[in-house]
């Protein structure tokens, strides 16, 4: 073959690459567990290293106003699945499945036999099958808690095509548990199964020889998400839903370079003494677990970016990054040390800022300013119109309403735009809304106007003069405060299995 031939050969081969590649977006959405908005550098921390997120920020856009769903793990995935503000949503709480199921054996350990959550309802689309209507491929691994095994809700029955991590979340408690579990269409799977982790259940789950277990979840997710990510070819966008533990509940990990690196910046470090109930083992360097966590959880977004880079495929995929909800005290972790809460109030299960602002990051080559820090007010159920936009999916979400559902509904303003650098056209809400039963809670944001409801009883802040919400001003703005209480009233759809009282003006006066 001449040159001439040759080069008319690879131009050929090129264009033929390039008929490849997907006019939409691969979507790739890193979504950690219990990150506190002051955990990362680029918000502000100073203890822990997290070079890899923070070059994240620095090519895209960090919000600086963002929502979880919920102060906690459930109700606030719920809200991204399913679109709506936890007043309309059926999941809204941690209902769990495991309690009353049989156990089984897994050699000298004992654990359940169907474990899970409350399923979502199947009478409402959720966001994996939008995306496969859009011609996605859907990877998701990490933790699902949208349902108990078997149940109308798993991966395999709600458009994920390859799954791999806990169904369950509160078996995602442990770092080296008896089993994951798996939906792969690739592998033939028909459901979603459990894989048993054959080199931990020769220890068991709680004491002095749990560490000898040698499978680490964490890791084995993340490289079946990079796996997964490495089997793209470019001819079908992707949607990636990576929903890693880190760095939730127990504190423990591989004692490699990371871990020994923090052992020895926090050498008088803290002991904490395990809770068996709860799944959480003894933590005898409590804070160098804690920030190893995050710096491994960094060392994975930068794993995703290198494979993307050597796929071709950094170019045209957005990168999201977020946690679900405000920070932990759980298995010894001790937020105050570390000043996660990024002078924020509250914590996680409460509807303080402290439980629902958190990071969020974009990053979308050639689209969103590098650099970018915008203040757009956005909440997690905005996460699926704002998709929809992107792909090109104009009937949102006419097309999506059940009309067999009464009052099936989408509560998200996308915020394309403001990624997009539009943001005089960009649409803002009206307010944000939250509410979660175990604290009997409940928020609403209006402006800079803050509702704090604990037990019925309402408490106004100006987020603008008093983000730590130190100074209740309800007294003085009554009118206001009225509004706020009638649309909390108008948004609340009652539920027979999350129950909360809802707020009174009157119990202002009576204060």
């Amino acid at each position: 073959m001449n040159r001439t031939n040759l080069i008319l050969c690879a131009t050929l081969c090129s264009l033929s690459l390039q008929a490849k590649q997907p006019d939409k977006p691969n979507i790739i959405f890193i979504l950690c567990d219990d990150m506190g908005y002051g955990d990362l550098g680029c918000y502000g921390q100073k203890y822990i290293n997290t070079p890899n997120i923070d070059r994240m920020a620095s090519e895209g856009m960090l919000f600086t106003q963002a929502y979880a769903g919920s102060p906690v793990s459930a109700p606030s995935r719920s809200t991204i699945m399913t679109g709506q503000h936890s007043g309309h949503a059926y999941v809204r709480g941690n209902k769990e499945y495991w309690k009353k199921s049989p156990t089984m054996k897994y050699k000298k350990n004992t654990d359940y036999a169907v474990s899970g959550q409350e399923p979502y309802d199947p009478n409402h689309i959720i966001l994996p099958e939008i995306m496969k209507k859009n011609g996605y491929a859907t990877g998701m691994f990490g933790k699902w808690a949208g349902g108990y095994e078997g149940s109308c809700s798993t991966p395999d029955k709600r458009g994920i095509d390859e799954f791999y991590g806990y169904i369950c979340q509160y078996q995602a408690h442990l770092y080296y548990p008896n089993f994951l579990n798996r939906y792969s269409k690739a592998a033939g799977d028909t459901a979603t199964i459990r894989i048993t982790l054959e080199d931990n259940i020769d220890y068991p789950m709680y004491g002095d020889d749990y560490r000898k277990r040698t499978q680490y979840s964490a890791d084995i997710i993340h490289k079946a998400a990079l796996k997964w990510i490495d089997n793209q070819d470019g001819s079908q966008p992707f949607y990636g839903f990576f929903t890693y533990t880190l760095p939730h509940a127990e504190l423990v990990q591989p004692n490699d370079s990371i871990l020994k690196f923090y052992k020895k910046k926090f050498f008088h470090d803290k002991t904490w003494g395990g809770n068996e109930k709860g799944r959480y083992n003894e933590s005898v360097h409590t804070h160098a677990e804690f920030a190893g966590m995050i710096t491994r959880l960094d060392a994975y977004v930068g794993e995703i970016m290198a494979k993307l880079k050597e796929k071709g495929l950094d170019d045209n995929t957005i990168v999201i990054f977020s946690s679900d909800n405000g920070p932990h005290e759980e298995g010894g972790a001790d937020p105050k040390f570390f000043g996660r809460d990024g002078k924020l109030k509250g914590l996680k299960r409460q509807c303080y800022e402290g439980g629902i602002r958190i990071p969020f990051i974009v990053k979308w080559p050639g689209k969103i300013k590098p650099g970018s820090v915008n203040n757009h007010q956005l909440a997690f159920y905005d996460i699926m119109p704002t998709f929809c936009e992107i792909i090109g999916d104009k009937n949102f979400p006419k097309k999506y309403i059940n009309k067999q559902v009464e009052g099936d509904c989408f509560d998200g303003v996308s915020f394309a735009p403001t990624l997009l650098g539009n943001d005089e056209k960009q649409k803002k809400h009206e307010f944000l809304y939250w509410e979660f039963h175990e604290t009997n809670q409940m928020a609403l944001r209006m402006g800079d106007w803050k509702l704090f409801v604990k037990k019925g009883v309402p408490h106004l802040y100006n987020l603008a003069t008093d983000i730590h919400e130190d100074k209740d001003v309800a007294k003085e703005n009554i009118e206001i405060v009225e509004k706020m209480i009638d649309i909390i009233h108008k948004e609340h759809k009652p539920s027979k299995l999350f129950k909360v009282t809802l707020p009174s003006i009157d119990k202002i006066k009576n204060k």
